[in-house]
């Protein structure tokens, strides 16, 4: 075995351990918040968490069934609200690029998916929440749209540009008008991609505590109105987490577990249905 043979093998061990070593570092902080959620957060689950009211402070039971509820609310109507338009902006982007707004909107786009989600809060509290003179799930939901709508956005029109261009010329040469052949070939044929961003957009912003501080505000009692103040899984976690009372620091793990677990199931489905 020669020298240079003999220095190939060392370097190759070398560059093995330091990859090892690089994974360990970056597999071992998800472990542990995955563990901790997973211990803490199943001895705080209870039919009662699922169904009751928080209680008030240093009081004993209740549960988060209002952030629940408002959770979904928030995600639904910022779904309702987001996914159109990012849809039809992704399209426009992909599909009409040779229009001059189309590179504006791209330069846009980009920017917005970029802003902290702290910003969007701000910006939907100075426009829709002081106008209004209250806190409220709509703008809730409109701040978690700020986030949202970029991300989809990209996400259709990477998508679609994935889309071989021979076949919207096929479409195009059989007489389909060009709208007709981008809804009914080119979206279709781009559809796992455009949903799996969509997925994807969905489990962020159910994710996102800063916009919601200054936008739902947060509430101990059900939503009845999308005009009155609400809280969801995200604000229970910062609230009740840094609260001294042990009984609201036990509901913020049962609340993480299930915010750990809605994601992770999103992103579990989105990777077996559409990474493939």
């Amino acid at each position: 075995m020669n020298k240079i043979s003999i220095k190939r093998r060392i370097l190759n061990v070398i560059f093995y351990v330091l990859s090892a070593i690089a994974l360990l570092l970056l597999v071992t902080p998800l472990v542990s918040i995955f563990s901790a959620v997973l211990i803490e957060g199943v001895k705080a689950l209870s039919w009662d968490m699922f169904t009751k009211l928080p209680q008030p402070p240093g009081s004993k039971g209740g549960g988060i069934a209002n952030a629940i509820q408002g959770t979904l609310i928030l995600v639904s109507l910022s779904s309702a609200i987001s996914i159109p338009i990012g849809f039809l902006a992704g399209i426009f982007m992909s599909e009409y690029s040779e229009n001059g707004l189309s590179s504006f909107l791209k330069s846009i786009t980009e920017i917005l998916s970029g802003i902290p989600s702290i910003i969007a809060g701000l910006f939907v509290f100075s426009v829709v929440v002081l106008p209004m003179g209250t806190f409220s799930a709509l703008a809730g939901a409109l701040a978690l749209s700020v986030l949202s709508i970029p991300l989809i956005a990209r996400a259709t029109e990477s998508a679609l540009a994935s889309v071989p261009r021979d076949i919207r010329e096929a479409a195009l040469a059989l007489g389909i008008p060009r709208w007709k052949a981008i809804i009914w070939i080119v979206v279709r044929a781009a559809s796992g991609g455009i949903i799996a961003g969509i997925m994807l957009s969905i489990a962020r912003v159910a994710g996102e505590t800063a916009p919601l501080l200054f936008t739902a505000f947060g509430s101990q009692y059900f939503a009845k109105s999308l005009l009155e103040p609400v809280t969801a899984l995200p604000l229970v976690i910062y609230v009740y987490g840094s609260s001294p009372w042990e009984e609201w620091v036990r509901l913020a793990w049962g609340a993480s577990l299930l915010l750990v677990i809605t994601v992770t199931m999103i992103s579990v489905i989105v990777k077996e249905r559409y990474g493939k």
